[in-house]
């Protein structure tokens, strides 16, 4: 029979066992205390269920092995959990545009596409595509990028090659959504998974009323955004350029 005893320390010195509470809980409330860098609702339960999991692994290492091993995964487990808090960050941006034909980066990352491309999926037609390649250490929450209404929300099955590679646009997991702006013209919005993203997340649907400042959802782990825009359409930007979601004016609309 093994026993255990969690009373190695004498004194007020404290066992590491306590120390290791005493740390996830430091953790976690840094986490909730974050003032201009907040959690994404999509990482919380996955955090939480990370915290657990490092708990029961330090906890055992703690019974079983000595304590050099502890601190060890303690570290460990420390970059795990700033890693993935990182990840899934969610600054605060408030955009203010008193004009409604600008075009706002749906997304944090890199320019790796501008050019006209026939857009088959709903306009059949000729169209302005302007991509932004998400690496995992960018920002993953998806903006609005005009206001206007939701016209089409629709989620397609399918690969998961590299977001960076064109063919990934029509090969990959995506989420298209199409938007009507109150002058009528109509932006196509595609969220790409890429190698490592195993999940999309859209928060649109056909009938709702959209607006810059708002996510229109999530893609977790590396990934790409699409926007198909009229060929008379004014962009902003240019290959290689770093874009802030919510904040990088893309293109203008010719709603004149």
């Amino acid at each position: 029979m093994i026993i255990f005893n969690l009373h190695r320390r004498r004194g007020n010195e404290k066992s590491y066992f306590e120390k290791l509470k005493l740390f996830f809980t430091f953790v976690v409330l840094k986490i909730k205390q974050l003032k201009y860098i907040k959690v994404h609702k999509e990482g919380r339960l996955i955090l939480m269920t990370l915290v657990f999991i490092l708990f029961i692994l330090n906890l055992f290492v703690y019974l079983r092995f000595p304590n050099v091993l502890l601190a060890i995964t303690t570290l460990i487990s420390a970059g795990v959990m700033v890693f993935f808090a990182y990840f899934f960050r969610n600054p605060t941006r408030i955009v203010e545009i008193d004009d409604p034909s600008l075009v706002v980066a749906p997304a944090d990352g890199r320019v790796v596409v501008i050019e006209p491309t026939d857009e088959l999926e709903y306009f059949g037609d000729k169209r302005i595509q302007v991509s932004i390649f998400m690496s995992v250490f960018n920002v993953h929450a998806n903006w609005y990028p005009v206001n206007g209404k939701v016209l089409i929300s629709k989620h397609h099955k399918g690969r998961h090659i590299a977001a960076y590679l064109p063919k990934s646009s029509l090969e990959n997991e995506r989420s298209t959504i199409v938007i009507e702006t109150p002058s009528s013209t109509q932006i196509l919005v595609r969220q790409i998974a890429g190698a490592l993203a195993q999940r999309i997340v859209t928060y649109a649907y056909p009938g709702k009323e959209c607006h810059l400042n708002e996510h229109l959802g999530f893609i977790k782990f590396g990934s790409r955004v699409d926007m198909f825009l009229p060929m008379d359409a004014e962009i902003y930007v240019a290959v290689g350029e770093e874009t802030t979601g919510n904040e990088t004016i893309i293109a203008r609309l010719n709603e004149s």
